[in-house]
């Protein structure tokens, strides 16, 4: 639960969070060719979705991100209820994308390299609890396969040392959040939270994948 003052004292106390470790992953070995279609949905869990959504409407064929909760009931997916880490809901955004721009094994390697940090067991960064775990819920049978190839070629690899503890969780709802989280961290670029924690997330997305920067953000 992030209230306005524990982001301040969080920020204050311990600078050294700033943003979770970012690590540039392989490409996907495995993923969906670029190809002319309806407009797909992706649904990623990774921790707070301020920073997550920030990072993702960056992202070049992405065309809205919406923030949410994603792994519980409807009669949960409350922002108050949520941190209780008890509803089985993780904080969670929800990508409406171009198929013919950028493929959902492009989003999974974002996701992965700089959205948050794969390693850590129900938290990320400063926030702990259930609601901020690392998990996939996939929309379809493609999805499902591209994004298990995907981590299992991550460990393969070696990407990182510690496990990777990300959850397939399926197709389970996605509920979108209260309105005065959408778009949170451009209203918000000077609160400590953001400073320290999410833009270093969307400064490392640009650096790290130029081809995919948009100037303009997704709505």
């Amino acid at each position: 639960m992030k209230s306005a003052l524990i982001p301040l004292l969080l920020a204050l106390a311990a600078p050294a969070c700033a943003a979770e470790r970012m690590v540039l992953a392989p490409a996907p070995a495995a993923d969906a060719m670029l190809s002319k279609g309806a407009l797909q949905k992706a649904v990623f869990a990774g921790g707070c979705f301020w920073g997550v959504e920030g990072v993702f409407e960056r992202v070049k064929g992405v065309t809205s991100v919406v923030s949410g909760y994603a792994g519980g009931a409807r009669a949960t997916a409350i922002y108050e209820v949520t941190g209780s880490g008890l509803t089985g809901h993780a904080e969670a955004v929800e990508i409406t994308y171009d198929p013919g721009v950028v493929s959902y094994g492009t989003l999974l390697r974002i996701f992965f390299s700089v959205a948050h940090d794969p390693t850590q067991l129900n938290r990320q960064g400063p926030d702990s609890g259930s609601q901020y775990r690392s998990a996939l819920f996939t929309r379809s049978p493609e999805q499902e396969r591209i994004a298990r190839a995907y981590v299992a070629q991550l460990e393969k690899a070696g990407t990182w040392k510690p496990k990777i503890v990300t959850t397939f969780e399926g197709a389970k709802p996605f509920y979108a959040g209260e309105g005065y989280h959408q778009n949170y961290l451009r209203g918000h670029t000077t609160q400590p939270y953001i400073v320290y924690n999410d833009i270093p997330k969307v400064e490392g997305f640009k650096r790290l994948f130029p081809q995919l920067w948009n100037e303009k953000p997704a709505a």
